[in-house]
């Protein structure tokens, strides 16, 4: 979560009481519920974006822009969100998030051209920003201190369950074919889920009326939003449809701007990242690393999915099952990595990170020898998964292991946001390799992989400029 959480007494917020235990369960159920549908539409276009082409055209442009976009709005926008929270008040701005966000996925599901489809996508992103960051802050303003550990213990696996369930969802959504809807439905049926949990959040979150003493900027997140939508849509156009003037003029655009963002970031009464983060070698190694390894991996998930749809001929459905093994790997990994991060510190990252590589090798040399049966991939996958699931967390926890109590929340939301952008990036990146490799499905699956397993080589070294452990306080 991206605000900083105020701490709440014993008798509750401002010495209102906390509500009584059954309402408090009930909003942690609609917080994680909001978390849930957020997930949910981060990933179900990994399996979607080959149908959705089929149907509306876009070609290879429309399946990079799918993930890319979300992501991209969710991660410009996921701090300002938590500030635009402290300011206004968290219930309001979750219940505008959530209205924004069911509304934005119904016109995903109406969406009649590719054009429109990557716009809802973007506004979609936008306000799931709004939403997101206003859990923790929530939480922390109706649970008691000593009970809340009961709250956040329940995200791990709610989240992993969601992780390994959405695609799935999504690809027998799509298989059934609901009233000859195809795809549309795994949007729509956000009006039923999001609206069943805007109404729940109405009744039960409390009432805040926020900090107006709070600054926000943004210019700042002006800025590094057009770095990225400059930097994504020169890389996209670039690789779709050849280097002509536009994606270059695009891509130097973005740069310029991100000299701007860097600018004001120093600048700027209150910018999105405190400068003094950005002093803190331990943590900017664990902010490059995030992006690169996030992005590398946001790639790869990308990829194996259009290779099982493209190049082996599963339904969406069949290819959602086939990814089961890695989702299960990150939970069962995410699960048992919880406690061994506050003994292995950052060697529990490089662990992650060479196992990731282990199983990226095994599937690469799979594709390459054409031993991609029924069962085949099910090893590799769940060793990746097993490896990306040592990284989700750990890589965070130890970024942050020397950085002061002041600089938690810029610091988390930070690494929140970046994550997102890291998702966007590499959907892009990667699958710009994969369309743009030539000689078959199975030919650019194989010089994709061997990108991803170069960049996850390349971060293993990195990992000594990480500081050496958590926060002591992170994993009692």
């Amino acid at each position: 979560m991206t605000q900083t959480v105020r701490d709440a007494d014993e008798n509750g917020l401002h010495g209102i009481p906390h509500p009584p235990a059954r309402v408090r369960w009930a909003i942690l159920g609609v917080v994680l519920a909001a978390d849930v549908l957020d997930l949910l539409d981060g990933t179900i276009t990994n399996i979607a974006a080959p149908t959705i082409t089929h149907d509306i055209g876009g070609g290879t442009s429309l399946v990079q822009w799918l993930g890319a976009s979300y992501a991209l709005a969710l991660g410009v926008l996921l701090v300002l969100g938590g500030r635009l929270g402290d300011l206004y008040g968290r219930r309001r701005l979750f219940l505008t998030g959530l209205a924004g966000f069911t509304t934005a996925s119904v016109a995903c599901g109406l969406a009649p051209t590719p054009g429109t489809l990557v716009a809802a996508r973007l506004v979609q992103g936008a306000f799931g920003a709004l939403v997101v960051p206003q859990g923790f802050g929530i939480l922390g303003a109706t649970w008691p201190r000593a009970q809340i550990g009961k709250a956040y213990s329940l995200f791990g696996p709610v989240m992993g369950l969601s992780a390994v369930g959405g695609p799935i969802l999504a690809g027998l959504l799509i298989d059934a074919d609901l009233a000859g809807l195809g795809w549309r439905p795994m949007f729509l049926i956000n009006l039923v889920l999001g609206g069943a949990a805007l109404f729940a959040a109405a009744r039960l979150l409390p009432h805040d009326t926020g900090d107006r003493t709070t600054t926000v900027d943004i210019p700042g997140s002006a800025l590094l939003g057009a770095t990225m939508l400059a930097l994504l849509t020169g890389l996209i156009q670039g690789s779709a449809h050849g280097w002509t003037a536009f994606p270059v003029l695009a891509s130097l655009a973005g740069l310029a701007l991100f000299a701007a963002f860097c600018h004001r970031q120093r600048t700027a009464p209150s910018p999105l990242i405190r400068p003094s983060l950005l002093h803190n070698r331990g943590f900017t190694s664990g902010l490059v690393l995030g992006i690169v390894f996030f992005a590398a991996v946001s790639g790869l998930l990308y990829v194996v999915s259009l290779f099982l749809q493209q190049g082996l001929g599963r339904s969406p459905a069949g290819a959602a099952l086939a990814l089961m093994p890695l989702s299960a790997g990150i939970v069962i990994a995410s699960i048992a990595c919880y406690r061994l991060i506050a003994r292995l510190g950052r060697r529990l990252v490089l662990i992650g990170f060479l196992v990731t590589l282990a199983g990226t090798l095994h599937l690469l040399a799979l594709v390459a020898a054409s031993g991609t049966g029924p069962w085949a991939l099910v090893p590799p996958l769940f060793v990746i998964g097993l490896g990306m699931g040592a990284c989700f967390g750990s890589l965070y926890d130890v970024t942050i292991g020397d950085i002061t109590p002041a600089e938690a929340g810029s610091a988390g939301g930070s690494l929140g946001a970046v994550q997102q952008l890291a998702n966007a990036v590499g959907a892009a990146a990667v699958t710009s390799v994969y369309f743009h490799s030539g000689g078959g499905e199975k030919h650019a699956t194989t010089v994709s992989l061997t990108v991803v397993a170069a960049i996850t080589l390349l971060c293993c070294p990195l990992v000594r400029l990480l500081p050496p452990k958590a926060p002591e306080d992170q994993h009692h």
